[in-house]
């Protein structure tokens, strides 16, 4: 039996940033499952960035 995680992420921000990456047409086309692991690990970074400077804003 699998369990699928739910996402951290909403889905604005995910669709956001793969447009700001470069692979929304295959998110488009293909789904979430339809990218690349280095453009899942990237988006994930992105993220990560955009939180940490939120953060850093807001302190």
């Amino acid at each position: 039996m699998s369990r699928r995680r739910r996402s951290m992420m909403s889905e604005e921000l995910k669709m956001e940033l793969a447009k700001e990456l470069g692979f929304y047409e295959t998110v488009e086309q293909e789904g979430w499952g339809g990218i690349r692991a280095v453009d899942a690990g990237n988006m994930v970074k992105r993220a990560i960035q955009l939180a940490e400077q939120a953060a850093a804003r807001k302190s």
